[in-house]
């Protein structure tokens, strides 16, 4: 949960079995921060699944109880599995609060089965650099793939789940159709821009997700004008197999029943998620 930024909830009133492995996506931002304006969340708990948090504009800072942390910036990505538990802060830096700027960006909640919803916690740094890029054939999107495979082009992102996970950016007019596994789910979110998808070339704009039937691939074209800051069509790809077990979800826990989310509320009241850093305590 966010603290001083907008935020669009992606999957709000979504069948998790449609979303299946992923649970939970915020869109943070965009927005112009005025000087002194931006915050960020305390620390916090987080039990049974994996955060990635991606910036598409903007500066973000992370430290997490297992030593785990960074700064990430424009195109980077930071990957975090909860796991068995783990605590974590995430705000702006200290030159982005006194300047103000521009900020925009997404986490996703990926979920972890049952067999690894124990396993310890882990952080990945994945720098723009490092992503994987392809385009369409006439030169007029870009594919920047984050996690999983695509047409043989493999992200960086380390995964427990069997998933994929791509940012595309498409100019006014420009058409991409993107291979995809048939065993996976396969979900777009409209960061920025407007435009339309699948065979039917349903309409599609900023802030709005669709959600794909069977098939092998995905289609998306972008809008012939745009309308907003950005010039271009920028959409999130997501996919995975789905893990097809029950979920029982409590704030910033995702495990299988309940029993489990009372023990991990119990944990943490103990302090058994984790220590906050001695110089980030107080």
């Amino acid at each position: 949960e966010g603290e001083g930024f907008p935020v669009r909830r992606a999957f709000a009133g979504v069948d998790l079995r449609l979303l299946d492995p992923f649970v939970h996506l915020d869109q943070m931002g965009e927005v112009e921060y005025a000087p002194g304006e931006p915050k960020g969340t305390a620390w916090h708990p987080h039990r049974g699944f994996e955060t990635v948090t991606y910036i598409i504009d903007g500066t973000f800072q992370h430290r997490d109880s297992n030593g785990g942390g960074g700064l990430i910036t424009n195109g980077d990505t930071q990957w975090m599995t909860a796991g068995a538990g783990i605590l974590h802060i995430e705000k702006p830096p200290e030159a982005l609060v006194i300047s103000g700027g521009l900020f925009h960006g997404f986490q996703l909640w990926v979920n972890l089965p049952s067999s690894m919803k124990w396993t310890p916690p882990r952080y990945q740094d994945i720098r723009a650099g490092n992503v994987a890029l392809l385009s369409s054939h006439d030169g007029g999107a870009l594919v920047r793939v984050i996690a999983g495979e695509v047409a043989g082009h493999a992200g960086p992102g380390t995964t427990h789940t069997s998933m994929t996970m791509l940012h595309a950016t498409l100019s006014p007019g420009a058409e991409l159709t993107i291979p995809w596994r048939p065993d996976f789910n396969a979900l777009l979110y409209v960061l920025n821009g407007k435009g339309a998808v699948g065979q039917k070339r349903q309409p599609i704009g900023m802030g709005q997700l669709a959600v794909f039937g069977p098939g092998d691939v995905i289609k998306v074209q972008a809008g012939t004008a745009q309308e907003s800051r950005s010039p271009n069509l920028d959409v999130l790809m997501l996919g995975g197999q789905p893990i097809r077990e029950p979920v029982a979800w409590y704030g910033p826990f995702v495990m299988n029943t309940r029993d489990e989310i009372a023990q991990a509320v119990a944990d943490y009241q103990a302090g058994r998620l984790g220590t906050i850093p001695a110089e980030q305590a107080g």
